[in-house]
């Protein structure tokens, strides 16, 4: 195929792009800026540049493609719907890339019971109700003639094919860094579900051969509370044990969503209908060892 991806020099795109070209398929990449097309090429992509606010480049692409998938932002309407318009009534794949934020309840770094489940989704937060807008509008355009799905992504951890960051890990590692101790907002009892980049590429390339039309997916094998990994990345950087952080502190650390949503709330979620409609088996480390063993590579 040829396969249009969106945010191909970031960390979930580029290693989407990198395992796409090893399996065979061409990449065309969207890139903000002219000094990612070299980048990108080293890892066989061709990079367009241009922003998820090019509306009739998005089209273009789009209809000039095989499938699309957008890995470039879970919350850019604009370009969503460009991309359906580029789609629709051909019956090619559009993988929309989304977060388990999505669920996540805010919690300051209190535990919770609460599993969702991909046919059991709560009403989302006012913070997450306009992503959970756009992941629906992705799953109506199964009814345009797309063969559309989400992959609503949990914690990743790993190293990717671009030298990217994942989104939350390195945050506490880079703060840790800066200053000799590793923090977890409140008392870090929250938990997230994860999985790791290799797991979540070996899904993207499932779903884009076999996912049927309309599908929302949970990308997760395993789940741990920031506490757990804190006392990891501590051990990991021999620095003493994690203390915890007052969620306004931790704001003015990490910012409202990333404090609030990323770091400070639980989203334990399962992800049955990939295994169970694709035949998705992770096969990567845990978080935790991947915490102990190879992070710091």
């Amino acid at each position: 195929m040829k396969v249009f991806v969106t945010g191909a020099a970031g960390f979930i795109g580029g290693s989407i792009a990198a395992g796409l070209i090893k399996a065979g398929h061409q990449v065309v990449g969207l890139v903000r800026n002219p000094d990612q097309v070299a980048e990108v090429a080293k890892i066989g992509v061709t990079g367009i540049v241009g922003t998820l606010g090019d509306h009739d480049l998005l089209v273009a692409q789009a209809r000039a493609a095989d499938a699309v998938i957008n890995a470039a932002s879970s919350d850019n309407r604009a370009a969503v719907e460009a991309i359906i318009e580029g789609l629709a009534g051909s019956g090619k794949p559009f993988l929309h890339t989304s977060g388990s934020s999505i669920v996540g309840d805010a919690s300051g770094g209190l535990g919770t019971d609460k599993i969702y489940y991909e046919d059991r989704l709560p009403e989302p937060t006012a913070d997450k109700a306009a992503r959970v807008a756009i992941d629906n509008l992705v799953l109506a355009a199964a009814g345009q003639g797309v063969r559309s799905a989400v992959l609503c992504n949990t914690l990743i951890y790993g190293h990717g094919a671009l030298p990217r960051d994942s989104v939350q890990l390195p945050r506490l590692l880079k703060q840790a860094r800066k200053s000799g101790i590793v923090r977890h907002v409140g008392p870090g009892l929250n938990t997230w579900s994860n999985v790791h980049i290799d797991d979540v590429v070996d899904l993207y390339l499932l779903a884009l051969e076999k996912s049927p039309a309309g599908a929302f997916y949970f990308v997760e094998s395993g789940e741990a509370s920031f506490r757990d990994m804190s006392a990891a990345i501590a051990k990991a950087l021999g620095l003493g044990a994690p203390q915890d952080w007052p969620l306004d502190e931790a704001k003015e650390e990490w910012g409202y969503e990333m404090a609030s949503y990323g770091l400070g709330s639980n989203s334990r979620v399962r992800g049955k209908k990939a295994r169970e409609l694709l035949g998705w088996q992770p096969h990567g480390p845990s978080v935790m060892d991947w915490i102990a063993n190879d992070m710091l590579r």
